[in-house]
């Protein structure tokens, strides 16, 4: 089940909200979120029953661990520092076989002529991001930041559905005070309508241009043979926007179904596109994830306590880790390797205390971003070449032959032709409108936590909410339900 499936929209959502409501309107608040965790154990299983047991285990097990690093109710007899390095150890061993064992045996029999046998597994849907969770609700027990250990509670924080499957990763102490909250026990019809209306936004995103995007993206990816310099660029674009659309539109519908109960996740998104250098970009990219990899992986590394050498190094590892964690590939290790990359170059440019004009910054961030994006899109290097060598123009410049007469005289550089401009990715002018658009959404629109800082909820946004759910359900009647990209991860 997915958020812009009509199963979702018109019978799940709709009776998770009124029985939860009704529950606590009758001050059953277990039976609520009782009927809450099993709603989203119930969500969760829709993909594939046979991982219902691994969530549950991995619940069990970090509610146990968690609970015994409180020493008031200390179940096991460890110290505190063995018992945080057996739920860490526990919770990546767990991620490590599902996501990157075949990964790891591949690279084995390739490097050593082996031929140990792939176990094919399928990954079991959210397992990165509930471990996260997890292994940060672990820490910050360790540290004494977590104060609630009933069971029920606990799993209400790890299952609660609009962040279950791809975030926002979510802190416990972000979230159990609301739950608990006697003001979220009731019906909040500010909270209802903003929330359906930035479910709508994110609805909007991923049905209507998230997905527009993605059959171009997946022709210059993935079925075309070889890409000229236009076709190239348009489908790096085409992922760019698809990528930060289909993502970002997720994270609004979470948010927004989370406001339906009263329930305020944190901001994932604050315009990543309108960034100027690749710092701001990660401040406002995935805001959840960068906190995640500051707080657990580079902080701890060291930090920038420890020299200028030592930072570059922690930064380099935290953002190579952060690609590993995106999917076991060399592909994805490299992408994080170019964002570690890029952060240190900006650090040390930032020592000359010199600021490029806007517009130059602006145009360098966004194609290395745009730029970036390839290797995390590719399925293989052979993918990834065949994007960067036509957008670089090594592959060829093919101009509209409506232009030949005027042109001409480029006919007598080797790889500059004439003819069809974009012939393995579709009509040239409907991509070109699109980017063009996306564009102008990405850099001159309000983002949906701009929208709905306004305090006053217009009527148009009401017709906007119907109009969406409208469309979406009418496209999910002629169309197969699109995944979203991050489901993947």
């Amino acid at each position: 089940m997915i958020f812009n499936s009509s199963e979702f929209l018109f019978i799940f959502l709709p009776l998770s909200f009124f029985i939860y409501f009704y529950f606590l309107n009758k001050r059953f608040i277990i039976a609520a979120k009782a009927f809450l965790v099993f709603s989203s154990l119930f969500f969760y299983s829709w993909w594939e029953i046979n991982y219902l047991p691994l969530i549950l285990s991995s619940m069990l097990f970090n509610y146990v661990i968690g609970s015994s690093l409180n020493e008031k109710i200390k179940q096991i007899q460890l110290p505190k520092k063995s018992l945080l390095i057996i739920g860490i150890i526990a919770n990546l061993s767990l991620l490590g076989y599902f996501k990157y064992y075949d990964f790891l045996i591949q690279n084995f029999n390739s490097s050593f002529d082996g031929s140990v046998p792939l176990l094919n597994l399928l990954l079991p849907l959210a397992i990165s991001f509930f471990t996260f969770q997890q292994i940060a609700y672990l820490v910050d027990s360790y540290r004494g930041e977590t104060s609630e250990y009933d069971f029920l509670n606990y799993a209400l924080f790890v299952t609660f559905f609009p962040q279950l499957i791809a975030g926002p990763i979510v802190h416990h102490a972000e979230m159990m005070p609301q739950f608990a909250s006697k003001w979220n026990l009731v019906k909040n019809y500010k909270n209802i309508a903003t929330g359906l209306f930035i479910f709508s936004i994110g609805l909007f995103k991923k049905v209507i241009i998230a997905d527009t995007f993605a059959d171009w993206a997946t022709l210059g990816f993935d079925d075309a043979p070889t890409l000229n310099f236009f076709e190239a660029w348009a489908t790096s674009l085409s992922y760019s926007f698809q990528l930060y659309f289909d993502f970002s539109g997720y994270t609004d519908m979470a948010i927004g179904a989370a406001l339906l109960f009263n329930i305020k996740l944190p901001i994932n998104f604050n315009s990543p596109y309108k960034a100027l250098d690749i710092q701001d970009f990660w401040r406002r990219w995935h805001i959840t994830l960068s906190r995640f990899l500051r707080d657990y992986i580079y902080i701890p590394l060291g930090g920038n306590r420890k020299g200028a050498f030592r930072t570059y190094t922690n930064v380099l590892i935290t953002f190579i880790l952060g690609g590993i964690w995106h999917g076991a590939g060399w592909t994805f290790i490299f992408w994080g390797f170019l964002h570690g990359f890029a952060l240190i170059i900006h650090r040390l440019w930032s020592n000359f205390d010199y600021k490029l004009p806007k517009i130059i910054a602006w145009i360098i961030t966004f194609n290395f971003i745009n730029l970036s994006w390839v290797f995390f899109r590719a399925k293989e290097w052979s993918d990834a070449n065949k994007v960067i060598e036509g957008m670089f123009g090594i592959s060829g410049i093919v101009i509209t032959d409506r232009r030949e007469k005027l042109l001409s005289f480029l006919s007598s550089f080797e790889n500059v032709s004439f003819g069809k401009v974009t012939e393995h990715i579709g009509d040239g002018t409907n991509v070109m409108y699109a980017i063009l658009i996306g564009f102008i959404l990405c850099l001159y629109c309000n983002n949906s936590y701009e929208i709905t800082a306004k305090k006053e909820f217009k009527s148009y946004q009401a017709i906007f909410i119907a109009t969406t759910i409208l469309i979406s359900y009418l496209m999910s009647i002629e169309t197969e339900d699109s995944p979203f990209l991050y489901f993947n991860f």
